[in-house]
């Protein structure tokens, strides 16, 4: 899948802006950002950029005293693992029990889950507030045994952390075939067998068995879009861990899970980002 590389320069440039620019920006299809000199870099699939729309969010943005302007590239093929080693991807550790590293780091610290992973593209090392977030809750869930979902898996961290955690079988569904090719790599790194990666979105789960537990951490409307399809692959117990969303959108996953017959039971915030756990009544 080809993406666009859009550069948007931020004047006067802050965490609260460039955190507001991607929150909009994933709303019409963005999926990946990293921060950059005086604003940030987003990625979108090139068959869904919208200029337009792009256009309108910038005509709306609610920080009226904010300037932004963008350039549009289309990345050209790199070795990512040699742009993620000299430039973004260090090794990361959650909750003193989890590292995440890549075969050409030499120094990590030593943990109870030692997860490998070698990105193919431009984005997905975990490092995502969301992700951290969805990680630190599977490393206190009680996965042994449990059939497990995860929707949008990126390079396939969190399925990765719950078969390492005991999950039985183990589904990744992404609509990206580079999420899928590379998550598919990165099992075999990490020599796990009950993975099954698939290609595709919700519509995928269209008569499956029940899920005991389901990770979707993907964007607030996409989620609020396809909750009703995860409620029909859920039994009462199952567990739903979601993020890709800012506290304040908080409100409105949890009036829409418990509209669906779902108990909200927690959430947890990292730099306004959230993750919410909900259970299926």
């Amino acid at each position: 899948m080809k993406y666009f590389e859009v550069t948007f320069n931020v004047k006067p440039c802050s965490e609260t802006a460039t955190d507001i620019l991607s929150a909009l920006t994933a709303d019409i299809g963005f999926e990946s950002f990293v921060e950059c000199d005086n604003g940030m870099k987003a990625y979108i699939q090139q068959p869904l950029f919208d200029e337009a729309a792009l256009k309108q969010v910038l005509a709306g943005f609610p920080m009226p005293d904010t300037e932004i302007s963008y350039t549009i590239n289309e990345p050209e093929d790199k070795d990512w693992n040699e742009e993620w080693e000299k430039n973004f991807f260090q090794p990361i550790v959650i909750g003193d029990r989890c590292v995440i590293h890549s075969t050409f780091h030499k120094d990590y610290p030593e943990a109870e889950y030692d997860i490998v992973i070698n990105p193919q593209m431009a984005f997905g090392t975990g490092h995502h507030e969301t992700t951290s977030s969805i990680l630190a809750e599977l490393l206190e869930a009680d996965l042994k045994g449990k059939s497990v979902l995860d929707m949008g898996c990126g390079t396939s961290i969190l399925a990765i952390l719950a078969s390492m955690r005991g999950a039985g079988q183990v589904t990744a569904i992404d609509i990206d075939d580079w999420c899928v090719n590379n998550s598919r790599d990165n099992i075999a790194l990490n020599h796990l067998d009950n993975i099954t990666v698939e290609l595709g979105d919700a519509s995928l789960l269209e008569g499956r068995k029940p899920f005991d537990v389901i990770i979707a951490n993907i964007n607030r409307n996409i989620l609020l879009r396809d909750m009703p399809v995860y409620a029909a692959c859920m039994h009462p117990g199952s567990e739903i861990y979601m993020s890709g969303f800012y506290t304040e959108d908080i409100p409105a996953i949890r009036e829409k899970g418990e509209n669906l017959g779902m108990e909200f039971i927690h959430f947890r915030k990292k730099h306004n980002w959230a993750a919410v756990k909900l259970i299926m009544k």
